[in-house]
């Protein structure tokens, strides 16, 4: 069964960004170098279109994050580009032409825009109705495959306070950063039930991997009738452009 699946590296004292994040500086103030253990992969450079990489346990953590994703979600501030109306000129990702997801992409902001369609297999669909209208389209064109949330912490929330995360990852590096962007904040006093799957110790992070276990009440709400047309909808334009490029 597909599932929604999140992981993200974290500073031991619960951060995932640090103060003052901007288009100059996305990931704030100090916290440049957390996810060094990651670029460092032979993965990484994988799908980012690149050559050699280090392989071994880390590696082998990315390329399963990776691995069997049909269609990724993501907050604004991870799309970038700042915030507000997208404007005349508007942001096309922090990627280059050929983004490292390779699936349909869907973006949560507040301001309407026509789908961005990149290479590679690409395409950046901006939803303005919220984070189960932005997972039910995802897990339609996903097609049996999984959801990967690729971030941010705000995003994350709001699906963790929502109970409809299956699987969550957490990479923490041994590094404090004092300040920034926490990821367990602003969960509003959700009960979120966590299973220990595995913990995986290398000298640069630990990745800590949990299920999340839900109530049927959880479950229903992953497929709310009142979303298919527009479910409907979107999987007709995915299915244009797959001909498109056909």
């Amino acid at each position: 069964m597909p599932q929604l699946k999140f992981d993200i590296t974290m500073t031991l004292d619960g951060y995932v960004a640090g103060p003052n994040q901007s288009v100059e500086d996305p990931l704030g103030e100090g916290a440049r170098g957390i996810h060094n253990w990651a670029l460092k992969t032979k993965a990484f450079a994988e799908i980012h279109g690149d050559e050699g990489g280090e392989t071994g346990t880390n590696d082998d953590v990315v390329r399963e994050s990776f691995a069997n994703v049909g269609a990724t979600l993501m907050g604004r501030n991870m799309f970038g580009g700042g915030p507000g109306p997208w404007g005349e000129d508007p942001w096309s990702g922090w990627w280059r032409d050929n983004p490292p997801f390779h699936t349909p992409v869907f973006v949560l902001t507040h301001h309407e825009r026509e789908p961005l369609e990149m290479e590679g297999g690409t395409t950046f669909h901006f939803v303005t109705d919220g984070v189960e209208s932005a997972l039910e389209q995802a897990t339609e064109v996903a097609d049996g495959k999984d959801v990967h949330i690729g971030g941010g912490a705000q995003t994350a929330q709001q699906y963790l306070a929502a109970g409809l995360i299956d699987e969550m990852e957490l990479h923490v590096v041994p590094q404090l950063l004092g300040g920034g962007e926490r990821l367990l904040d602003n969960l509003d006093g959700a009960e979120i039930k966590l299973e220990q799957a595995r913990v995986i110790e290398t000298p640069e992070v630990t990745h800590l991997k949990y299920r999340i276990l839900k109530s049927a009440t959880a479950r229903r709400r992953r497929f709310p009738p009142d979303l298919h047309s527009a479910r409907d909808s979107l999987h007709g334009r995915c299915d244009n452009q797959r001909r498109d490029r056909g």
